[in-house]
């Protein structure tokens, strides 16, 4: 028993010692900074696969954050309130709608960083770091579109820079939040604008409901097919749609 449980640790030893070397040799070649020629640095090739798998868990917040999605969901969801319906559409039917129109929208953008960024990188062409900045351009451009100066000022103030020559030299830390800012106020504008003729078509339910005595009648449950009557009328999901890709400047 002795001899075996000498040999099982001795083979225990081994075992850690060399399993060790190869985690140390593992790690020294995943960590491998190299200077290119041009005296611009590159990752090896497994950190930037865990740099990227790190980056998945951002993804879904960059789709909301520095596309047009955040306009598109709002709008929808101030649609549904205004008809005064609580599941129609649902929550899975709006979403869908805006993910496929942010795609349409954002096409424009990818394609642009697909040909200046994506393709050179997978050329080897151009660095990893290289890419990046330059997978930036386009997206930064359709940010600067949207937002307005007053929240460009007020964010780069906020940041302590005094002056910058154009709005392109504005770090991305400052854009992306004045781009939010400046969406919810146009989802809010376009939202209060569809909200106006559904809100009216209530007010004359219920005041011609008070009129004739019908009090424990809600006007929500009369005014309904009133609204959606209206809504189809008037072709509204072609006109939603439309003014939504107009604000972006699309279809101009």
């Amino acid at each position: 028993m002795k001899r075996i449980s000498l040999f099982t640790i001795i083979i225990l030893c081994l075992l850690s010692i060399s399993f060790g070397a190869f985690a140390e040799d593992l790690s020294l070649s995943a960590l491998t900074l190299t200077t290119n020629p041009d005296g611009s640095q590159e990752y090896s090739v497994n950190l930037q696969i865990l740099i990227f798998m790190t980056a998945l868990s951002f993804i879904p917040a960059a789709v909301i954050m520095m596309t047009s999605f955040t306009r598109i969901v709002v709008v929808m969801a101030i649609l549904r309130q205004a008809f005064g319906l609580q599941q129609t559409p649902s929550n899975q039917v709006i979403i869908g709608l805006t993910l496929f129109m942010t795609l349409f929208i954002m096409t424009p953008v990818y394609n642009q960083i697909d040909k200046s960024a994506i393709q050179p990188y997978l050329s080897e062409q151009l660095t990893s770091t290289e890419a990046i900045n330059l997978a930036k351009v386009p997206l930064r451009a359709f940010m600067l579109e949207q937002t307005r100066i007053k929240d460009l000022d007020t964010l780069a103030a906020m940041a302590g820079i005094d002056a910058v020559d154009k709005p392109t030299d504005l770090p991305m830390t400052v854009i992306i939040p004045a781009f939010i800012i400046s969406e919810l106020k146009t989802a809010f504008q376009i939202g209060f604008i569809l909200f106006i003729p559904f809100l009216i078509i209530d007010l004359v339910v219920a005041s011609i409901l008070m009129a004739m005595g019908m009090m424990m009648l809600s006007p929500m449950i009369v005014s309904l097919p009133f609204k959606l009557m209206l809504f189809v009328l008037v072709d509204g999901w072609n006109l939603v749609i439309g003014t939504i890709a107009t604000s972006y400047g699309l279809g101009t």
